[in-house]
């Protein structure tokens, strides 16, 4: 068996831009969401029939975004799925930290 030398590179912290796919903080914000309900559904023992219905969606439709094809869904239409949860979303906006560069978008959930 002979070795290979495997090449490892640090992320970014954004799969979506390390894979050069458009809109990575969009999609980056859209994923932490989504991963959010879904553990909010876990949480409280849902079926995924009964969470479609509570969040106002199909079955289907919710099994596509629990599988990550959010790209139909505004980040917008994502938090108030999560109100429904009794989640309050809380946006805050302060300065970038390095002058000169675009801020960042970042979803953060809080422990109960």
């Amino acid at each position: 068996m002979t070795k290979r030398k495997i090449e490892a590179y640090e992320g970014s912290g954004n799969v979506f831009a390390d894979l050069g796919l458009p809109n990575p903080e969009e999609r980056l914000l859209k994923s932490s969401i989504v991963t959010e309900l879904h553990r909010l559904i876990k949480e409280r023992d849902l079926t995924q029939v009964k969470a479609a219905k509570l969040i106002g969606v199909s079955q289907p439709d919710l099994s596509h975004l629990l599988r990550g094809d959010f790209d139909d869904y505004s980040a917008e239409r994502l938090m108030k799925m999560l109100t429904v949860f009794e989640q309050d979303i809380e946006i805050v906006m302060r300065p970038h930290r390095k002058a000169g560069e675009p801020g960042r978008i970042t979803f953060k959930p809080v422990a109960a």
